[in-house]
């Protein structure tokens, strides 16, 4: 089961006014579950989106990067899962396109005001004929009230749905947060997650929006990992929809801190959800990195030890095994690090530091640690002031079961 983490409260995901959102069981992949979502987005709003780095990105993902290039207003994004149309060359192109004329002549806009997404199966041809099947459905029970089905429609081997929302007064008007994300595995997001939406009913500038989605997900999303593979499908957008009548269009506008840090609260906790429920975990862990010269060098650290397969197995044994975390440390890339000045504990216990092991460590204390459902690393690297936070889960048995049988 997920690690602390359990699907949002019904009713609990607020709607943002002119956002409405449809679900389908379009039988994309499997029948009798929900695997097809629309949302549609009211004149006026705006989208920024970031996606993954992977060069074997999805023909969706190619299509959101040039239809937002282009500069359209957006009318509506289309989310399939059980295929995620990557690795299907021009034939894939040609299939994410009529998807998106499908819907554009359902709604009356053009193609281009449609942003497709796919998550599921790497290079099977993506079914666009039962997805433009299932169109229909989701056009009818559009509603601003579907946040919750609509986590559940994007989720592929997610146990819970992920969702937040969180709400605000700027100038004595309520602003309201909304957003859902899945991912579950193949989670290293070099930008994002593989699916996360999030939207505000205030009204926010084109550049700005974009800046904040940047910003955002540097702190968030792209500071998590499960498994260290970064997917083919990876997106992260934001959508401001404009419908509160609280206008935002720069960083020294009323109420920018406020909704920054509310998005950033969403992202944030939609982003750790993805570690409590990655794929068979069973401990949830948080790395902390300090002492570092800069930034980058404080990551190098905390993603070699989330990355580690060794780690991961001990963080699932509860086994305090230290050598494994210092030859993590010590290879993470930093050339002229000097490991007298290292410091690293297991939650509260100082267990290693002027390059070997602390003269008071008592692995009973660290065992005890690593047994618990949440852990916290901490490495002090000892040459400068930077610090890095990055978060992700244990190895079990099932995560190998999961990926074993992902397509049978």
């Amino acid at each position: 089961m997920p690690v602390n983490l359990t699907a949002p409260a019904p009713g609990s995901l607020l709607p943002i006014e002119g956002i409405q959102l449809g679900v389908a069981e379009a039988g994309v992949r499997k029948a009798n579950r929900k695997d097809l979502l629309v949302m549609t987005l009211p004149e006026g709003a705006r989208v920024a989106g970031v996606f993954t780095q992977n060069r074997f990105c999805a023909a969706p993902v190619t299509l959101c990067r040039e239809f937002l290039a282009a500069g359209v207003p957006i009318r509506a994004l289309v989310v399939n899962t059980g295929n995620a149309n990557a690795g299907t060359g021009a034939d894939g192109m040609a299939r994410a396109r009529h998807v998106c004329e499908a819907l554009a002549g359902q709604l009356g806009c053009q193609p281009e005001q449609v942003l497709p997404f796919s998550t599921g199966v790497i290079m099977e041809p993506l079914p666009f004929e039962r997805i433009e099947a299932g169109l229909p459905t989701c056009i009818a029970n559009l509603s601003e009230s579907h946040w919750e089905v609509a986590a559940e429609a994007i989720m592929t081997t997610d146990i819970v749905a992920k969702g937040l929302s969180r709400q605000l007064e700027i100038d004595g008007r309520t602003v309201t947060v909304t957003g859902i994300a899945k991912g579950s595995g193949m989670i290293h997001p070099n930008m994002a997650t593989m699916l996360g939406y999030v939207a505000t009913d205030a009204a926010v500038s084109q550049p700005l929006l974009e800046r904040m989605l940047k910003a955002i997900a540097n702190v968030s999303f792209n500071r998590v990992t499960v498994d260290g593979d970064t997917s083919t499908n990876d997106s992260f957008v934001l959508i401001a929809a404009g419908t509160s009548g609280v206008s935002i269009d720069s960083e020294s506008s009323a109420g920018y801190e406020a909704l920054h840090a509310a998005v950033r609260e969403v992202a944030l906790f939609l982003a750790q959800a993805l570690a409590r429920d990655g794929e068979g975990a069973t401990k949830f862990v948080t790395i902390e990195v300090s002492g570092g010269r800069n930034g980058e060098e404080c990551l190098k650290v905390g993603k070699a030890i989330a990355h580690s397969p060794l780690i991961k197995t001990a963080l699932f044994a509860s086994d305090p095994n230290l050598g494994r975390l210092l030859a993590a440390i010590g290879y993470a890339g930093i050339a002229d690090l000097d490991v007298n000045t290292v410091r690293l504990w297991l939650g509260p216990v100082l267990v290693a530091e002027n390059g070997g092991r602390h003269p008071a460590y008592v692995e009973a204390e660290a065992a005890a640690v690593m047994k618990g459902s949440e852990i916290t690393i901490h490495v002090d690297l000892g040459r400068g002031a930077a610090a890095e936070t990055v978060w992700t889960c244990d190895f079990s048995y099932d995560y190998v079961r999961i990926n074993a049988e992902y397509r049978s």
